[in-house]
Parts: structure tokens; sequence; C-alpha cells
């Protein structure tokens, strides 16, 4: 039996990942189990990247966004978090997929970080070379 009034969507950026699901409500987003304030305490940065798509959708203040990110860092989380709400957007209404590809929210970030290769000290970073 599925809940018609339960919207879902999972994003990715880096190592991260987040899983949303938007319930009706007022507006409130919980990361983890804490505010969105909370969670990314002091960078406003992450926090507007979080809040992109729901600027972009006008009925966003009528639903709760309840998110669990796991692995990555605070940027990856935010912009996996960010990927998570656009998704879940979507499947609500999907007459905004225009808006929200317009807006670059449904793709998913592809850059990845490059590996370490061996005889190096980091992935590009050489040894120093002395030719005597």
């Amino acid at each position: 039996m599925e809940q018609t009034n339960l919207y879902r969507g999972t994003g990715r950026r880096k190592d991260a990942s987040a899983r949303v699901q938007m319930v009706p409500g007022n507006g409130k987003i919980t990361i983890n189990g804490k505010p969105l304030d909370d969670y990314f305490h002091g960078l406003d940065r992450h926090k507007k990247q979080v809040l992109k798509p729901l600027e972009v959708y006008a009925s966003s203040n009528q639903y709760d966004y309840l998110v669990t990110t796991t692995g990555g860092g605070i940027t990856g989380q935010a912009g996996a978090v960010r990927h998570g709400i656009a998704r879940a957007i979507l499947q609500l209404d999907p007459t905004t997929k225009q808006v929200l590809r317009k807006e670059e929210l449904l793709t998913r970030d592809p850059r990845m970080v490059e590996r370490k290769k061996s005889g190096q000290p980091k992935a590009r970073k050489r040894f120093q070379f002395s030719k005597r």
C-alpha cells in the first residue's frame, strides 16, 4: 500500500548521497535529525545551495523535507541534498521538469576526486626531478 502524499528523491554528489522524503508540513528541512541551520552551521553557501530547488518550486512551504545523508564531506552532502530535493519535487510535480532542468538542478555533478597514481605523492603532483 503506497502513500500518495509521500515523495522521495535520491541525490548524489562526489562520495555523498542523500535520501529525501517530502511529507505534508510547513517547509521545515531536517537533515540527519538536525534542522538545516544546525547541520550546515556557519556556512551560508551550503544553506543557499540546499534551498535553491525550493526557490524554483512555489509550493515548497507546504512540505517538510526529511533528509538522510551519508558519505563525503559537507560540500558533497549539500550538493547531494540539493539534487535529492529537486528529484523529489519532480516526482511531486512533473510539470516543473523544464524549470528544474534549466536551473541545472536535476543533473548529477559528475566530478569526482582523481585517484592517486603510483610513483607520485598525489594524483598529479610529481616528485622533484633531478637531471644529475
